[in-house]
């Protein structure tokens, strides 16, 4: 690989998106961000996203407004309550319909494609998205299929798809790996967890609900990795990880 050659990760201030910053730059790419105010129940996603950018050496970093609260139909975009308590089992089922209410509709087709549009305006060809099918919540746009689709897509859409030298690359890192391999992952290439916010619902002064789906996810994934997540939780009524 060109050594910094661009690649657009699509960086959310979560875990996962954080870690994948990391192995691209591992993989000797220059890092442009991509983050979105989409609406979301909160804003401190993007302040931990900031912390990110600049902690990893982000020379550039874009945070596009878009407002899918006009939509809603999502725990994370509208008056809906935001599941907590919830055991490993019951997050791990895949029932058809089942799909949790924190589901945002197209989410990350709608991210991808904004990515897309940068990377073409960045000379990039490849986009990083931490979207991971092992410890999740069951989301239909973390599937490997539904990334496979999307390139394919991307390569008959684009300008750099059709007349580029390179066609456009979407890379999903962490898919096949569980949280604790992503801690182990990330922790093994220096990052710093403590910059990073995964919570669906935190307090007012950021700290972590510890019941969410993302949260138990989350410390699940520190807890088999034999590490101590460095971020503050409130005090958990559910222990089952």
């Amino acid at each position: 690989m060109t050594k910094n050659k661009k690649a657009v990760v699509l960086l959310s201030g979560g875990l996962d998106s954080t870690t994948c910053v990391a192995i691209a730059q591992e993989a000797g790419f220059d890092v442009v961000g991509l983050s979105f105010d989409y609406g979301q129940r909160h804003t401190l996603e993007l302040e931990s996203a900031a912390r990110v950018a600049k902690k990893m050496g982000l020379k550039n970093h874009v945070t596009a407004k878009i407002d899918l609260r006009v939509f809603g139909g999502s725990a994370l975009t509208d008056d809906i309550e935001v599941p907590k308590g919830r055991s490993s089992d019951e997050i791990a089922k895949k029932i058809d319909g089942d799909i949790p209410v924190t589901y945002v509709p197209a989410r990350n087709t709608i991210f991808l494609s904004f990515a897309l549009a940068f990377a073409e305006t960045q000379g990039a060809s490849d986009i990083f998205i931490g979207v991971n099918a092992l410890d999740f919540s069951g989301y239909p746009d973390c599937r490997p299929e539904y990334i496979a689709a999307y390139e394919v897509m991307a390569n008959l859409a684009t300008k750099s798809g059709i007349e580029g030298q390179e066609g456009i690359k979407i890379h999903t890192p962490l898919i096949d790996m569980t949280k604790a391999g992503i801690v182990r992952t990330g922790l093994g290439l220096g990052v710093d967890y403590g910059l990073t916010t995964s919570c669906y619902d935190p307090a007012p002064d950021g700290t972590s609900c510890g019941e969410c789906d993302a949260c138990h996810l989350r410390l699940k994934g520190f807890r088999e990795a034999g590490e101590t997540d460095p971020v503050a939780y409130l005090p958990k009524k559910n222990n089952d990880l």
